[in-house]
């Protein structure tokens, strides 16, 4: 027994010294991919010396004596920090997934493939005015650069994850810049989605109810329009599609998720230092790394700083010394999705206003990793590319013999878009800004400035033109071989929104309405917000002028006004009402958690358990509303409509009406369902949470989700790659963290401001930002997620122009030295 146990001994000592070394020979070649942040590199494609000084928060601030040469080192210091991520978002817009990824990601691979994005920003690398193309190639030349280093100084192919999806890496084009751009608008867009799910929604309930659940903006009437079924022949109500685009690695996401973001601006009449103020924080999925990267370059018309994309050498929002710039998603509806009617007797043809045309198509082959490949037919029509079913579950609303194409204005062979973004970071007044984006086409977006002296906001973006007789109106596919039904170009750009020098000193956007149009000159029926303007408006209005920590207090503000809204109207008839009840009984439980919320000021704090009561509560209540009108279809309504509930309980043009369960005897009201939908909120909790309801915490359920997108599930090695936070804020609070809406865990926040900036004119060198992680997409890196913690307490770092700042406090100084011929 003795000998035995020697031998167990000696083998499980064997095992543990080859485990361990297996980890260190992992944990070395992992590490090799670290980048060097001080020293000297020789490089060709410079004129000069150039240096990357990485400040204490790893920010690189990029010093060249040409606008080439601070291009050219950006795009070095992308590509040590964000390598694997810039080839990921490439290869997502050429749909090549499924060359690492297998069938997994075969659908979205079709989906690109379609859209063509790629082939599109190849073409319209001519459009390009000269100092763009020149700034495209120096930063490519230095991604390149970077990659050259990694094959001479033997870098660990550049990023850990290359070890596991083993692939070669192309050199870095012009092209693939302008692709990232493309990729963003398609992040960004949601109004195809919202198309069909109206349209869907119409096959269930009549135009009345459908204006309850899908409502316009309350501040202006409900358009009527025709029902779906009267307009396109051939389609029934039908189960929802199986999802193809739940993939991280999609871009596609559910219309919930399409975009959001905040900023606003003071005059200096409005600021207590005599000059003007801007915020800004974009909302985006939440990734690690996340999708913005700070940095400072170094130009000869003045230097700038703030959030950059890997792939993109531009700063989409920041400051100069002269001008800030913020960006929030503008809501256009640049999307329409068209029915198009196939030629029975030739499959090739689809109808136009002049007849039958041939469909434009060609092959196009996606290699599939352990799959065989699959070749596609790819066709467009003249309104756009042909879209597969399952994209936005268009092949619910097809009638038979048609095809569903898409009109967006990102499908341009020749856009201009990166030019305009580089010649508005390089503006220095307000006019100047404006008038630089006028040739820039999407992503729509509401640009919000602030120089010296005025504050402006302009919606930036091409506004489709359609005609008054659209049969739709833009809202629900419509037939494409109508001629009013198509685009007929672009609006004017000088009709696009613009808001310059208000009379009240302070403008901003939460992605609310911003113009009261009729259609065709609408911009928009569907905004994204409908509440936290509210709030924003109460906090602007308190304080006759503000500061940049008046700023910085709106911009993490967490009171809900939705919850200070539709609490008091949905509890109305339960407010400390029935009899006493024993200890854990279901209605002791109630009265708990109402008296709870009755002393609640809509604060959705982390560390408090009624935010988690009110939105268990208030998303059981919709489910309970409209789950019998509009059964598995209301899979898709993930998140909560404050505007919907809010109709249903003051009864808006009898929309009571959902409080009855139609395929019940009894007629339900609506308290009696408010009821039973705290009583779900309850059970739901204490199976999730536990039953003590004192003790709940919002943060547990409302975690921020920074996943990678590729390696996030995979077992042991998620627990390096993902970053968990507990957060405040919620679906519609200032500091929003807009929740998931599926799952068993429907609260978690993954979507939420990944980068935050406050610009203070009056002393621009106290201006703040931060992002949601940190600078390194390495994960073993100490900057994978140096100022993630920062982002979640609600702090910044500086966002300084000085250069001595800069060098006090820096991690290292890497120098870029050209190479001698």
């Amino acid at each position: 027994m003795a000998r035995l146990f020697r031998w167990l001994l000696r083998l499980a000592t064997v095992l543990f010294v080859v485990v361990l070394g297996g980890l260190v020979l992992v944990w070395y070649f992992a590490s090799r991919s670290l980048p060097d942040i001080d020293g000297t590199h020789t490089v060709a494609g410079i004129t000069a010396p150039v240096e990357i000084v990485r400040d204490n928060a790893a920010v690189p601030h990029i010093f060249g004596q040409t606008d080439e040469d601070t291009y050219f080192a950006l795009g070095y210091a992308h590509a040590q920090d964000r390598l694997w991520q810039m080839t990921m978002l490439r290869r997502t817009a050429q749909g090549r997934l499924s060359e690492l990824f297998g069938p997994r990601t075969v659908s979205i691979d079709n989906l690109l493939r379609r859209l063509d994005l790629y082939n599109l920003a190849v073409s319209s690398v001519e459009t390009q005015d000269a100092q763009t193309t020149s700034a495209l190639e120096a930063y490519a030349d230095g991604v390149n650069a970077w990659l050259e280093e990694i094959n001479s100084g033997a870098h660990g192919r550049g990023a850990p994850e290359m070890w596991i999806f083993d692939h070669a890496i192309a050199p870095w084009q012009p092209a693939d810049s302008i692709a990232v751009l493309k990729l963003m608008a398609l992040q960004l867009s949601g109004h195809a989605s919202s198309e069909v799910l109206r349209a869907r929604t119409s096959l269930m309930v009549p135009p009345e109810r459908l204006a309850d659940i899908l409502p316009d903006d309350p501040s202006r009437g409900i358009a009527a329009l025709p029902e779906y079924r009267a307009m396109i022949d051939g389609v029934e109500p039908g189960l929802r599609s199986a999802r193809a685009f739940d993939d991280p690695l999609s871009p596609v996401k559910s219309h919930e998720l399409s975009g959001a973001s905040n900023a606003w601006a003071a005059g200096i009449d409005r600021a207590a230092a005599g000059s003007t103020l801007l915020a800004n924080d974009p909302h985006l999925g939440l990734t690690a790394p996340g999708i913005w990267y700070l940095a400072r370059l170094q130009l000869e018309t003045g230097d700038v700083i703030g959030a950059t994309i890997p792939g993109l050498p531009v700063v989409l929002s920041g400051r100069s010394a002269d001008i800030g710039w913020g960006v929030t998603t503008a809501y256009v509806d640049d999307q329409d999705i068209h029915l198009e009617e196939v030629n029975p007797d030739n499959p090739g043809q689809y109808r136009t206003p002049d007849g039958w045309a041939d469909f434009r198509s060609r092959d196009s082959i996606v290699r599939v990793k352990g799959a065989p490949a699959i070749t596609l037919r790819l066709r467009w029509t003249d309104n756009g590319p042909v879209l597969p079913g399952p994209v936005y579950e268009v092949g619910t609303v097809t009638p038979p013999g048609h095809v569903a194409s898409l009109s967006w204005t990102a499908l341009s062979g020749s856009d201009p878009s990166v030019s305009a973004a580089m010649a508005m970071m390089r503006a220095r007044t307000i006019e100047a800004a404006i008038d630089a984006a006028e040739s820039y086409m999407a992503p729509a977006q509401n640009l919000t400035l602030a120089d010296r002296t005025d504050v402006a906001l302009k919606t930036i973006g091409v506004i489709p033109r359609r005609d008054p007789a659209h049969q739709s109106q833009g809202r629900m596919p419509s037939y494409g071989y109508l001629p009013e039904n198509r685009w007929d170009g672009r609006m004017p750009y000088d009709t696009n929104p613009e808001f310059i020098a208000p009379e009240g000193g302070i403008l901003g956007n939460t992605n609310n309405k911003t113009v009261d149009r009729p259609f065709p000159d609408h911009v928009s029926f569907r905004w994204g917000d409908t509440q936290r303007i509210n709030r924003w408006r109460r906090l602007m209005q308190s304080r006759q002028v503000h500061t940049r920590d008046s700023f910085i207090e709106a911009q993490l503000d967490t009171v809900s006004f939705t919850a200070r809204s539709l609490l008091p109207l949905i509890g109305a008839d339960l407010w400390f009402t029935g009899e006493a009840a024993p200890e854990n009984t279901p209605e002791r439980r109630r009265q708990i958690a109402l008296s709870l919320l009755a002393d609640w000021n809509g604060e959705m704090n982390e560390h408090l358990p009624e935010p988690l009561i009110y939105a268990a509560w208030i998303r059981a209540l919709q489910d309970r509303l409209i789950r019998d009108e509009l059964g598995p279809l209301a899979e898709e309504f993930t998140h909560v409509d404050p505007v919907f509930i809010e109709r249903v309980y003051r009864d808006v043009g009898g929309a009571a009406a959902w409080c009855d369960v139609a395929q019940s005897a009894p007629e339900e009201t609506c308290t009696q369902i408010a009821r039973l939908a705290l009583d779900d909120a309850l059970q739901w909790i204490d199976e999730t949470y536990g039953t003590n309801i004192e003790a709940l915490r919002w943060g547990d359920a409302h975690q921020a989700t920074h996943d990678h997108p590729t390696l996030g599930e995979v077992p042991v090695l998620q627990w390096f790659v993902n970053i968990r936070q507990s957060t405040s804020g919620g679906d519609n609070t200032l500091m929003r963290g807009r929740t998931s809406g599926t799952g068993p865990h429907p609260f978690r926040n993954v979507h939420a401001a990944g980068y935050r900036g406050v610009y203070d004119f009056a002393d621009p060198d106290s201006s703040v930002y931060v992002t949601a992680t940190g600078q390194s997409g390495h994960f073993l890196s100490r900057y994978y997620d140096n100022l993630g913690e920062l982002w979640r307490r609600g702090e910044y770092v500086p966002m300084s122009l000085d250069p001595a700042l800069a060098r006090a406090a820096a991690l290292g100084t890497l120098t870029l030295m050209p190479e001698v011929r």
